[in-house]
């Protein structure tokens, strides 16, 4: 079966794009990680699958599959890419679109810039809904990482995140680090690793190691996670500039209950055809 597709970015976090109403095609897990091999495959963190909708009130489904071919609920940098997409591909043209996750409905707009500008939802803080294991909600907790206690927020966006401040991103232990806090028992899905470092209250840097892929250049609902959890800490005050490895995103958030909203590019890299 040939399938078209698009290879997209944001911030160098990069995508393969398939349309999935204009025709079909199915990928299991082994084919997911054959097709992201930088050297053997197409080479991306995510694949997206756009998909007819589900229930009446949105315009697609959105899905989500890491390059270790784990399905995940959500990716907000592929959420910029997808709004794009749609449009490019005339599958829609509405300014607003309304998307389907298994994380929640987001909806993305295109401002006269080309920039995305994404309703993220409001995140979810209490513990059973990241899922985390704790036994109240706090605005950090205590999570024992190979004997070293490292003082984290945990936030879902949709999809579960580990936040830590950290005082210099350049020397962070990302490498060592983030497998560890991924894979956590207290995180019974495993979890994204944030390592935030705080500029001033507006400004913030950021690398992410994500579940399923490793550090990644930028990492969407990873920018928003951090940004709630500097807010909730009385660190950050919205909106919040988030400098990312492959560039920077606008972050704002109204407190609890409000949705965070996320502005930022999305890039085409190039189309082509795959036999899967």
């Amino acid at each position: 079966m040939i399938v078209n597709f698009t290879k997209m970015h944001g911030l160098g976090n990069d995508f393969m794009v398939v349309d999935l109403i204009s025709q079909h095609a199915h990928f299991r897990p082994e084919q997911v990680r054959r097709l992201a091999d930088r050297r053997m495959g197409i080479g991306f963190d995510q694949l997206l699958l756009v998909e007819p909708p589900g229930k009446p009130n949105v315009d697609f489904k959105y899905r989500i599959f890491n390059a270790d071919g784990s399905e995940v609920e959500q990716c907000g940098n592929g959420a910029r890419c997808f709004a794009v997409f749609v449009r490019e591909k005339k599958l829609t043209n509405k300014e607003a679109v309304r998307v389907e996750t298994s994380g929640g409905d987001i909806e993305l707009r295109i401002k006269e810039d080309g920039r995305v500008l994404v309703d993220m939802g409001a995140p979810k803080l209490n513990p059973a809904d990241i899922p985390f294991v704790a036994e109240e909600r706090l605005s950090t907790y205590r999570l024992d990482v190979n004997g070293e206690q490292l003082s984290i927020a945990a936030v879902s966006m949709g999809n579960p995140h580990a936040v830590t401040i950290v005082p210099d991103i350049n020397t962070a232990m990302l490498e060592t680090l983030g497998p560890e806090i991924e894979k956590h028992e207290r995180f019974p899905e495993r979890v994204n690793a944030g390592f935030m470092e705080i500029v001033h209250k507006r400004f913030i840097k950021l690398r992410v190691f994500e579940r399923g892929v490793g550090e990644t250049m930028a990492c969407g609902t990873g920018a928003c996670a951090a940004v709630v959890a500097g807010i909730e800490q009385g660190l950050l005050e919205s909106p919040v500039e988030v400098k990312l490895p492959g560039g920077n995103l606008n972050i704002s958030w109204q407190g609890m209950n409000e949705p965070v909203m996320m502005e930022g590019p999305a890039v085409k890299v190039f189309e082509g055809k795959i036999r899967i």
